[in-house]
């Protein structure tokens, strides 16, 4: 099936009276990070290197993620015609750098960079899903339910690879979820943070709390309860855990929890 292009979007029915000006600060954020994604496939091909068919589909899987940042710019730049992308993607990885020669995954193993992978993809596909259902706007709406699809999609991807890795490398169940619970702590580095700062043109210098701060209010923001048992739910899968068990359940309902509790202390800090 043919994979969508910007041309197949309809621009001319953006309209400026519905952009959220708190979600296009997030989506200006998104756009960089997405942008990025063929130093993601260089690592990863560099990773797996004797692995001809796994760094094929990440190169393609790349090329799509770059399509991501090229469609989220161009809706930032019809809502923000003074949006400098090329300034502000060039400071984003002048210092958000990856170890684009590594040999081994910094996950430990081959399956253990897989299951991170399929953890970034949850991530992107409930995040893109919240965007679609939080904003009015006709394209931008467009523009997130095709992303979501893709991660989606992109999850099944890394996820297929990690079951046919898991064949011959030996690690369970335990050690999936706390790798899986790590890359999930990681959404509050530096990335995210530093790209929302670029993409946004914060004043110098760049205050990593606060941008992180402002970047979780408006990501979280868009949340609803079905957006994170989903993400519980694929989380689970990956990690070797039924999605369907009292220990899914039990991580869904604290997930929510915890979700709304951070919600709600960034709103009260922002007050």
């Amino acid at each position: 099936m043919k994979h969508w292009t910007i041309e197949d979007i309809a621009w001319d029915h953006f309209d400026p009276s519905k952009v959220d000006p708190e979600i296009l600060k997030a989506v200006k954020a998104a756009a960089l990070v997405e942008h990025n994604g063929y130093d993601y496939a260089a690592y990863l091909c560099s990773v797996f290197a004797d692995d001809p068919e796994f760094c094929l589909e990440a190169k393609n899987w790349a090329e799509e993620e770059v399509q991501h940042g090229r469609a989220l710019r161009r809706w930032a730049e019809h809502a923000d015609p003074a949006f400098d992308f090329d300034t502000a993607f060039t400071r984003f990885t002048r210092e958000v750098t990856l170890p684009l020669d590594a040999k081994q995954s910094v996950r430990g193993s081959r399956s253990g960079e897989l299951v991170a992978r399929c953890i970034v993809e949850v991530g992107t596909s409930s995040f893109y899903g919240a965007m679609a259902a939080a904003t009015d706007e006709p394209v931008l709406k467009s523009i997130a339910m095709r992303i979501r699809a893709d991660e989606l999609r992109h999850y099944k991807l890394f996820l297929n690879h990690l079951n046919r890795y898991l064949e011959r490398e030996q690690l369970g169940p335990t050690r999936r979820l706390m790798i899986a619970l790590g890359r999930i702590r990681e959404t509050e580095d530096d990335e995210l943070a530093y790209a929302f700062h670029c993409a946004n043109q914060l004043p110098e210098p760049y205050d990593r709390n606060g941008c992180i701060a402002a970047y979780s209010k408006r990501a979280y923001g868009m949340y609803k309860r079905p957006h994170v048992e989903r993400a519980v739910m694929m989380t689970c899968k990956a990690a070797g855990i039924d999605p369907q068990s009292r220990v899914a359940r039990l991580l869904s309902d604290a997930s929510w929890w915890l979700v709304r509790r951070k919600v709600g202390w960034l709103e009260r800090r922002a007050a």
